[in-house]
């Protein structure tokens, strides 16, 4: 283990957590605690005109859902902090300057009024305004002008950033640890700014001073921080500083497989994007996903254990993974997968968790006041449920009778002489003395077989006379779940109502 390995997950307070992010920090959690290391959460919030309030405490409440909580944080001291950027302003202030002292940075006093002349006049010769050696010194910088006219503009308090002056000539050889070796060229590279007219650091300063003074040894981002690789780079050797290892994930890509997932995909599509609802977007939370499970389908979303092995617990996640199985193409989102995922941590649940579950996002509303004949009812319909509150919402039938008979069925299964069958069963019904399911299932059974009948012929327009249609667990067991009374009653009904095949009314169960 390497207790060295501290990890950072840098988001901006801007909006919700989308799962590409929570992805990011997930990636970040199983690699630190792999190694034995700290995972840090830094908030980055230099940029305060997109600045959201409650953003900052959602992003939290999420990785404590999800179950990856942050070692060192807003509220975690760990001796790295502030772990705010906008609380550390001072120390941007100081790099910045010494690289301006240095000559690795200058000021540029364009307006953007100025540089968006020169956008478009490079536009109308087919060409890309790029602010760098071609032209820095045409520009208005403090690379074209005399010390003193500088002095005297920061003197006049004329707004200002500074820029990074990147090499003219030569190459950056970048190692990624999901992407392998890189080369860039460096005439292609902007001067980038790094320090804004508001007086605070763009993500390029910020990130890099911070992920020095913070000890961060790997950096785990999302691919869409690629271009931005090479600068990074120039500046940790332009500062002096040993930059720390880099790895690149790939995007989460819409469910057709082309383009990045957004919320609009959520909107559009009926799933969530989101770990907890935002500002009426649902979250994975309120919609009954087990943090296991959402957990579980974006560790595979990008990465893969090398097994056939699909679902795994957080810890043996921390085990199996390693960066050098995140593949480098996007992963497309599925959303039938993820409910795949949540039933199979569902059904690893007893059914006392199960009742919990019900009852966290229900109350008792709606449900039986005997808690043994809810256990009943979640032992018989666990199997064919993907949340918790399929279990109920998929059961009417056990507390009324059909109101009505799927047309279909009652087509194909109910024939002149069905209603003759039924009346026997309910004869049989009336008779059982012992009311549970495989008493009842043997009498019927046996009775079928005396009468040298198929089974098909009795048995499934006995369960359409006691659900409505051909659906749920075990017709027996129903039949003992909702009581000899209640069961004899709906025979009775569906004699009456289809034993001369009229009053049938379709209905989408």
């Amino acid at each position: 283990m390497d207790n060295t390995v501290r990890v950072r997950f840098a988001p901006s307070p801007t909006g919700p957590l989308h799962i590409g992010g929570l992805r990011t920090a997930l990636y970040n959690y199983l690699f630190a605690k792999k190694q034995g290391g700290t995972f840090i959460l830094r908030i980055e919030d230099t940029d305060q005109s997109r600045f959201v309030a409650g953003a900052e405490a959602y992003i939290i409440e999420a990785l404590e859902w999800c179950g990856i909580p942050f070692d060192e944080g807003p509220g975690k001291e760990g001796g790295y902090g502030p772990y705010r950027q906008s609380e550390r302003s001072q120390l941007y202030k100081k790099h910045v300057k010494d690289l301006i002292e240095s000559g690795k940075a200058y000021y540029a006093f364009d307006t953007p009024e100025s540089l968006d002349g020169y956008r478009k006049e490079h536009e109308a010769k087919g060409k890309t305004f790029i602010y760098n050696w071609h032209n820095r010194l045409k520009l208005d910088n403090s690379l074209a002008m005399d010390p003193s006219e500088t002095e005297a503009k920061l003197a006049q308090n004329v707004p200002y950033v500074v820029r990074f002056k990147a090499p003219e000539k030569g190459s950056v050889a970048l190692n990624d640890l999901v992407r392998g070796e890189i080369n860039v060229d460096c005439s292609v590279l902007d001067d980038k700014v790094l320090f804004k007219s508001d007086g605070m650091p763009t993500y390029h300063l910020a990130n890099v001073v911070d992920d020095h003074h913070m000890a961060i040894s790997h950096i785990i981002r999302g691919e869409e921080w690629l271009p931005s690789l090479a600068l990074h780079q120039l500046l940790y050797k332009a500062m002096g500083w040993e930059p720390p290892k880099f790895a690149h994930l790939p995007l989460i890509l819409k469910p057709t497989g082309k383009g990045k997932l957004s919320k609009r995909d959520g909107e559009t599509g009926g799933f969530p994007v989101f770990p907890l609802s935002w500002e009426g977007s649902a979250g994975y939370r309120e919609n009954g996903y087990y943090p296991e499970a959402v957990i579980n389908f974006l560790a595979m979303l990008g990465w893969n254990p090398g097994t056939e092995q699909e679902v795994f617990t957080l810890e043996e996640l921390v085990h199996a993974f390693t960066i050098d199985r995140v593949q480098k193409g996007g992963a497309r989102f599925d959303p039938d997968k993820t409910v795949w995922y949540n039933q199979q941590f569902l059904q690893l649940r007893s059914d006392a968790q199960l009742l919990d579950d019900i009852r966290a996002q229900l109350g008792n509303n709606g449900l039986p006041a005997e808690e043994d004949k809810m256990l009943e009812l979640i032992s018989l319909m666990r199997e064919r449920a993907s949340f918790p509150l399929d279990i109920v919402e998929k059961s009417d039938y056990f507390f009324r009778p059909p109101d009505s008979y799927a047309e279909k069925v009652v087509r194909k299964q109910w024939k002149p002489e069905t209603g003759d069958y039924m009346a026997s069963v309910k004869e049989i019904l009336e008779s059982v003395t012992d009311f549970r399911a495989e008493v009842i299932e043997e009498a019927v059974k046996s009775w079928i077989r005396e009468k040298e009948l198929g089974f098909g012929k009795v048995l499934a327009p006995l369960r359409l006379a006691i659900v409505g249609d051909l659906k749920g667990p075990d017709l027996f067991s129903i039949i003992a779940f909702i009581g000899r009374e209640d069961a004899t009653d709906r025979l009775k009904k569906a004699i009456e109502s289809l034993g001369g095949r009229h009053n049938v009314t379709n209905i989408d169960f």
